[in-house]
């Protein structure tokens, strides 16, 4: 499918949808609890979905109800599928999948799409096997497909998390090893995450301690509990329509994103306030109108799904903007600093490679046809790029929005974007 984008101006209001790093961890959790959890208003897309999928070939059961998902757990007594595990595009279920797998009984394969057949994991498959685990790639490469065998048993190990999610799959499955697990962490990118996760340990009182980042002590043979919980709004989706509104000059009142949650994205509020946007914060709801912006130097260590939005943005803001310490955006669905570097040059952009991240000069974008390449993120981004850029602008891949936000052109329309699709 192909997105066709015009220059747009945006007024109205936007529910902004789920988060989906909180949907796929409420549903890990609800796998490993005892009983019937409830998951209120979870993000329905397909990496929710492959999660979902997973979480029921290890022993869940899922109702869908009015408001939410019903989901009976395991009590932690898992056992191997009987099939491949496919996760389809979703790296955040590989990722804890596989520590989650290191608990069953048996072996588990995991595989996805080709994109995720190219996601490195030998870190944690590592940490899986320092716990007593077994972990090894079919190919050799340490991608998937990933075999995985349990019962991890506790023990030390050290892991450099380039991506949290490496951290987190590790601090997951821990509580429920046989034994006591330490985790020493000389390395720890997209710090916000793991935050995530430590409150949702905290909500399920799931005992641990930590030196500030730098390792975690997790005793062993705890037991969840069953839960209700709500799932925040998606800061990550909300980035989309911020940068839209900063850059086309509009108003625009986001539903739904809570100040208070742990989402390390909420700090795209605070980048585009310093490149000049206003912006007020209120009880669950943004509102944000474009002005000049201006460029700046903003680290993205913590938050790399911004990466792709942020160029967008930087490409309209006065002077020269850097987007830095951010090398593990290479790591994702796509090399997203290659990927943004290349497609913003073909529609005019002022913009350098560097090996951590961007630098981008004022330009005056020109709409022409670009590749999504398969990336929700890209493809997104450069829909909204297409709202200020001259002329027209044709996004191929479109249809990987599904994976994080089915109906982000529905919502785009809804506020007056000029964006038809084309199959």
């Amino acid at each position: 499918m192909e997105f066709i984008v015009k220059p747009s101006r945006l007024k109205g209001a936007v529910i902004i949808p789920g988060s989906k790093s909180h949907t796929i961890r409420a549903l890990v959790f609800a796998l490993l609890g005892s009983g019937e959890s409830f998951i209120e208003e979870p993000l329905d897309s397909s990496d929710t979905r492959s999660c979902r999928s997973m979480i029921q070939r290890f022993g869940a059961r899922i109702e869908e109800s009015a408001g939410g998902w019903n989901v009976t757990g395991t009590g932690g007594a898992l056992t191997a599928p009987d099939d491949v595990v496919d996760v389809g595009n979703s790296g955040t279920t590989l990722y804890i999948g596989l520590g989650i797998a290191s608990l069953a009984d048996g072996y588990t394969v995991f595989t996805g799409d080709h994109q995720i057949r190219s996601r490195p994991a030998e870190g944690l498959m590592a940490s899986i096997q320092d716990l007593g685990g077994t972990a090894y790639s079919t190919r050799g490469n340490g991608m998937p497909p990933i075999v995985i065998g349990g019962k991890i048993a506790g023990g030390t190990t050290s892991i450099k998390a380039v991506t949290s999610q490496y951290l987190t799959s590790l601090l997951i499955a821990a509580p429920c090893a046989t034994g006591d697990t330490v985790i020493r962490v000389p390395l720890l990118n997209e710090k916000p995450y793991v935050t995530m996760t430590m409150s949702w340990l905290d909500r399920l009182g799931i005992r641990y301690t930590t030196d500030n980042y730098q390792s975690f002590s997790i005793p062993g043979r705890q037991r969840y509990p069953n839960f209700r919980e709500y799932i925040a709004a998606d800061f990550s989706s909300a980035t989309f329509f911020l940068v839209a509104a900063a850059i086309t000059g509009s108003e625009l009142v986001l539903k739904g994103p809570d100040w208070n949650d742990t989402q390390g994205d909420k700090e795209v509020v605070n980048i585009l306030k310093a490149m000049g946007a206003e912006v007020n914060i209120g009880d669950k709801t943004i509102t944000i109108r474009g002005v000049r912006l201006k460029g700046g130097v903003f680290d993205l260590n913590a938050i790399p799904d911004a990466l792709p939005a942020l160029s967008v943005a930087a490409c309209f803001a006065e002077g020269e903007t850097s987007l830095i310490n951010v090398p593990q955006a290479r790591l994702k669905e796509t090399d997203r600093i290659r990927v943004m570097h290349d497609e913003l040059a073909k529609m005019g952009a002022d913009i350098d490679e560097r090996p951590d991240g961007l630098v981008i000069r004022k330009s005056s974008l020109r709409g022409c046809r670009v590749k999504g390449h398969h990336d929700h993120r890209v493809a997104m981004a450069l829909a909204v790029a297409g709202l200020a850029a001259e002329g027209e602008t044709i996004i191929e891949t479109a249809e990987s929005v599904s994976v994080t936000f089915p109906n982000f052109p529905d919502l785009m329309i809804s506020i007056g974007a000029d964006i038809t699709r084309r199959e």
